[in-house]
């Protein structure tokens, strides 16, 4: 990933390049990671519904008021409450 984004030193790119004129199986991943990239380019990306979103405000709010009296969350996820 940091050799297709540019992020190392001239040394490391070398060596890497090197690699990949002697290793067949490490430029075929790096061609699947650059058709991925592409690919995944094409979408839009989607905030999460509301419904969602409250569930997590639910949960957050209530973990806070089960800390506030020192039991734990976890404690009451299992009893179902």
């Amino acid at each position: 990933m940091r050799y297709m984004y540019n992020e190392m030193g001239t040394e490391e790119k070398a060596e890497i390049e090197q690699q990949l004129r002697s290793n067949w199986a490490l430029r075929e991943k790096l061609r699947v990671l650059r058709e991925s990239e592409t690919s995944l380019k094409k979408f839009t990306l989607q905030g999460p519904r509301s419904k969602t979103l409250q569930a997590i405000m639910q949960y957050a709010t209530h973990a806070h008021d089960v800390a506030a009296t020192g039991a734990t969350v976890e404690y009451l996820w299992v009893k179902g409450e």
